[in-house]
């Protein structure tokens, strides 16, 4: 019987999302992405007992010292390796990390001032994505050329591979679903930024791994889930510089306080409740010459 019902939902789950363009929700329903064309160029495995200090490092966050960042703080005690994972945790922290103020504490990681970046190729996590209302776990690229304002993204962008703020949603289907975006000119008046939308995961999506994805080249970028396109842009003209990549979990908020935002509101959790974004690997493909 309960092999029965488990098909039975899983039947219902996969004709529903036939209706997800209604409520403007879409489905990873596109063409498999072509490895063929791909060689392996780089691979976090995060195994072993210690982060790679000398690739990954604090994003904007440097050394054992915390960094404000939205609602919360930054913090590199708040990342670690278990069971070939990198595990970035979020929760309440009434004494603050390492000398900080009291408030929520995660962390971000990126490979800049020398670990690792490229210009095209194929990006791709596999990870569990943080629960939790009023935080997001991503994974994005980034390049120094983003904050310069010429009028095009060319010369290096913000790149959201996914971004996942829907957990608080009380729909079913936007709450499974990340959202992939694309910004260039800097963060100020000249800002320049594009969505393409919604995407399901699936009802697991904060429990189980799924891999996200994007292949970028001079005509621009295509993103996946599980292997399957779900959408693609041009926005600004593909970036033609390398872009460092970046794991995070923001909080939403200002100045460290806490507050609504498009992932809710992280205090309507309690000051007991933590997160994890498991991340299983990263791994950074060149096109085959």
């Amino acid at each position: 019987m309960t092999q029965f019902i488990s098909r039975l939902i899983s039947l219902l789950t996969a004709f529903m999302t036939l209706f997800l363009p209604l409520f403007g929700l879409q489905a990873k329903d596109g063409e498999e992405v072509d490895m063929s064309k791909f060689t392996l160029a780089y691979s976090e495995e995060f195994d072993g007992d210690e982060i790679d200090w000398d690739t990954w490092e604090g994003h904007y966050c440097y050394g054992n010292t915390s960094a404000v960042r939205r609602g919360g703080y930054w913090n590199r005690q708040m990342a670690s390796l278990k069971d070939g994972n990198l595990v970035i945790t979020t929760k309440y922290m009434p004494e603050g990390v390492n000398g900080g103020p009291a408030g929520y504490y995660s962390y971000a990681l990126d490979t800049n001032n020398g670990g690792f970046e490229q210009t095209y190729g194929y990006f791709e996590t596999r990870c569990i994505l943080p629960p939790g209302e009023g935080l997001w776990g991503a994974f994005w690229l980034l390049s120094d050329g983003m904050f310069t304002v010429n009028g095009d993204g060319k010369d290096g962008a913000e790149i959201d591979i996914f971004e996942s703020p829907n957990y608080a949603s009380s729909d079913f289907w936007k709450r499974n679903c990340v959202s992939s975006a694309v910004h260039y000119d800097g963060y100020d008046e000249a800002h320049r930024s594009t969505s393409l939308g919604k995407f399901y995961v699936g009802e697991d999506a904060y429990t189980a791994y799924h891999t996200y994805g994007l292949e970028w080249n001079q005509e621009g970028y295509t993103f996946y889930i599980d292997g399957k396109k779900t959408g693609s842009t041009n926005f600004g003209g593909a970036s033609q510089v390398p872009q460092y990549l970046i794991l995070s979990t923001e909080v939403g908020g200002t100045d460290g306080v806490p507050g609504d935002s498009w992932a809710g509101d992280i205090t309507n959790n309690g000051t007991e409740f933590s997160s994890e974004f498991i991340i299983d690997y990263v791994r950074v493909y060149q096109y085959t010459e």
